[in-house]
């Protein structure tokens, strides 16, 4: 298939693609392409106008301040992978973002690519749900914030108004000596995942846990944070039966049906990939410990 005729337009900054974007029809951004090229090769998408981001100024960043990191929506995924400040500030996104595609996805595809598609198998936008990210989105009226919590409002359909795109991401970092875990189930090395799991956790010295974060992606239209779980942690100590206990009332989350899995089968992946996530990120609290 080959994508359908299109206008071309190549700015170079913010203001100049807001521009276009208020003042052209059915236009569609361009980022690093590795979702948007194959919808236009298949015509699931048909605009009149496409608009390449790829020479915009002062997009492309990775900037650790105050607690957080800042990373520009035209980041490539490569530059997150090997990141130093995002391994040592965030591990959990350093973890999974090398199980985003391939490497040569990996090299075109951007921050805000992904979280502007929000596909809810994404491990980026997991990755956001389960650090409570904000973004930074701009139009012609200046820019704003949004929770990201508050992101998806529909399947695959972030809340950004016409004529605004996303320019950043905000991220809090936990601090030193966190558990953290990625883990995911995918028919093939490379897919989105059918069901993924990230966690953060905190200890105290005796071990029982005093802060939590469980987003499960993959199982609705949006990941899921499992709030009711996490507070149930709280002053838990890990301990594989009472987590398998814990994690079985994940099974009653709603979960879509489809090609790739039925609704059980990832109702089942929800109540094991936590407490797989879960273990891993004690184990790793440990090893720290005994650093």
């Amino acid at each position: 298939m080959k994508p359908p005729p299109f206008s071309y337009h190549d700015p170079r900054t913010v203001a100049d693609a807001v521009g276009l974007l208020t003042s052209l029809d059915n236009a569609k951004l361009l980022a690093g392409g590795q979702s948007l090229m194959p919808m236009l090769n298949m015509r699931y998408v048909l605009p009149d106008h496409v608009i390449d981001l790829n020479r915009v100024e002062g997009l492309s960043y990775i900037t650790p301040r105050d607690g957080v990191l800042e990373i520009g929506a035209m980041t490539r995924q490569r530059d997150i992978e090997f990141s130093g400040a995002v391994a040592e500030r965030c591990p959990l996104m350093a973890e999974a973002i090398r199980q985003v595609g391939h490497r040569q996805t990996r090299n075109r595809g951007t921050l805000g690519g992904s979280l502007c598609h929000l596909d809810p198998a994404a491990e980026l936008v997991s990755i956001a749900a389960a650090l409570d990210a904000k973004v930074t989105v701009a139009g012609k009226s200046g820019t704003r914030e949004i929770d990201f919590a508050a992101f998806p409002v529909a399947y695959m359909t972030p809340a950004i108004e016409p004529g605004e795109l996303l320019t950043a991401a905000t991220f809090p970092c936990w601090p030193r000596g966190h558990g953290y875990a990625f883990v995911e189930f995918a028919r093939r090395h490379g897919d989105f995942a059918i069901v993924s799991a990230a966690v953060l956790i905190e200890e105290d010295k005796s071990g029982k846990i005093t802060r939590a974060s469980v987003t499960l992606g993959g199982m609705g239209p949006a990941p899921v944070r499992a709030a009711a779980v996490e507070r149930t942690l709280i002053g838990e100590t890990i301990e594989e039966k009472r987590l398998r206990e814990i994690c079985e009332s994940l099974r009653k989350l709603d979960a879509i049906d489809d090609i790739h899995a039925p609704a059980s089968y990832r109702q089942q992946l929800a109540t094991v990939l936590p407490r797989r996530a879960l273990l891993k990120a004690h184990e790793r609290i440990a090893q720290g410990a005994r650093a």
